[in-house]
């Protein structure tokens, strides 16, 4: 329960870090392309307000599929923000084989990580819409205060109430065992 909190702390902080960083870019290209772009698609979210940033290009199907693609990018990432599970996987593999200066050395190195979220996003809506001269389309998705707070809320009580029935659980395994403990030690 303590731990859905922490998390959603932790993140808070890492979006604050974020909000102050600089506008500036080193790459010629990236800096035509986001020249005009309003900060927050720079930063990835809009400062002060629980939002992040959904971006799709706009292509053949239209301006309406490319802002449902950035809609639902924008609040895949809210609910990673308010709630993420993360599986990773890192595996390094090395081997000398020779002698001398006939050394040869193999190496093999893989990562794999996989991010599930799962979270009801009630009240998360678009707030602003920018478009690249590259013709990317960007969405701010945010949503209001109460709302966050809310889920955390659930979170919170969810697990407690988990918690609560596992250790409700557990006490009346334990109860079970400590009866037939007892009965056993009356009858022998």
């Amino acid at each position: 329960m303590i731990r859905n909190f922490i998390i959603f702390l932790v993140v808070a902080c890492c979006l604050s870090t974020i909000a102050c960083s600089n506008k500036h870019m080193d790459n010629p290209m990236l800096e035509k392309e986001y020249k005009k772009a309003p900060e927050w698609v720079l930063i990835g979210h809009e400062p002060g307000v629980f939002s992040a940033v959904g971006s799709a290009k706009i292509g053949k199907s239209g301006m309406q599929f490319a802002k449902t693609e950035a809609l639902a990018q924008g609040r895949n990432e809210l609910a990673r923000q308010l709630s993420v599970k993360v599986e990773s996987l890192v595996n390094n593999f090395v081997v000398q084989a020779g002698l001398e200066d006939d050394q040869m050395v193999d190496r093999l190195g893989k990562q794999v990580s996989r991010q599930v979220s799962h979270e009801t996003l009630s009240g998360s809506c678009q707030r602003d819409v920018w478009i690249s001269p590259g013709s990317e389309l960007y969405v701010l998705v945010f949503m209001e205060t109460a709302a966050v707070k809310q889920s955390v809320r659930n979170q919170v009580i969810s697990s407690y109430k988990s918690q609560e029935a596992s250790w409700q659980a557990f006490t009346a395994r334990n109860a079970g065992e400590e009866l037939d403990r007892e009965i056993e030690k009356a009858f022998k």
